[in-house]
């Protein structure tokens, strides 16, 4: 089986927010060796440009030098006007998938109301690119985004669930979430599952959970991932916590989750045969 980490960071500088890894860089060679040992074929790099500006062109590189082994949803400051060129003609860089902001900020988030990213949608749609972004941050105007944009392929981040939260917290708006699962344009990425729990590997507290989603989205739009940088387990764990702990995910499902779904859903050609 095929396996395809649907986020990972790799940057050069700066200095990474929240929880990441507080290294000043993490290279592609870096991530190459550790999903080797944990037993992952390929990564979909999300660049952050919080705190490495440069990292976009880094992930690009990255795709080129290892086109079976990464690919990106690339970024730009998408509230300057002058950006709005770049979308045009976004997938002729080597690798690229899509887009990804994850608007985590406050000010960020404004964007959603004030008009500033009412081009963007559109645009995305008209140039067949998936947007992904923490849309468990902001369900309503997430909704309302993907209602107005039905061929914009939307994916929510991190199992779509309460940022801030960690175990029943982290659920506290499960019913909305899964809600989503009607509108065929919308995905969740289930990436940094175990961040939510507070209990140990195999966070038995988010099984639940993850199954009503999965239930909700079915296995064609429900991707496994890592976001490793920030996990409190290792790579491997992260891998065997959906592998060999999620009793409800097993056979042909568990092959589309743990990456041939998100190929499919992006257009990232991989051979899983």
């Amino acid at each position: 089986m095929k396996i395809v980490d649907a986020q990972i960071h790799i940057w050069s500088s700066g200095s990474p927010s929240g929880l990441h890894r507080k290294v000043s860089s993490f290279t592609a060679e870096e991530a190459l060796k550790e999903m080797d040992e944990a037993g992952v074929d390929a990564a979909l790099i999300h660049p952050p440009g919080s705190w490495d500006p440069n990292s976009n062109a880094l992930a690009v590189e990255a795709a080129r030098k290892y086109p079976d082994r990464f690919a990106v949803m690339g970024q730009f400051p998408p509230d300057q006007p002058e950006n709005r060129k770049l979308i045009h003609g976004w997938k002729n860089q080597p690798g690229m998938m899509g887009l990804r902001w994850a608007l985590l900020s406050p000010a960020e988030q404004v964007w959603l109301r004030d008009g500033t990213l009412d081009w963007l949608w559109p645009a995305a749609e008209r140039e067949g690119l998936p947007i992904a972004t923490m849309g468990g941050l902001f369900l309503p105007e997430f909704r309302k985004i993907a209602e107005a944009h039905p061929h914009l392929k939307l994916i929510l981040d991190h199992c779509g669930l309460v940022r801030t939260g960690q175990d029943a917290a982290a659920f506290a708006r499960l019913d909305e979430l899964v809600a989503l699962a009607k509108l065929p344009n919308v995905a969740v990425k289930a990436t940094g599952a175990p961040h939510y729990s507070t209990e140990p590997y195999p966070y038995r507290n988010l099984h639940g959970g993850l199954q009503r989603i999965f239930d909700a989205f079915g296995p064609h739009r429900f991707f496994w991932g890592t976001d490793v940088t920030r996990m409190p387990c290792s790579y491997r764990q992260c891998v065997t916590f959906f592998t060999e702990e999620l009793s409800w995910l097993t056979g042909r499902d568990l092959e589309m989750v743990m990456g041939r779904g998100l190929c499919e859903w992006i257009g990232w050609n991989l051979s899983f045969d």
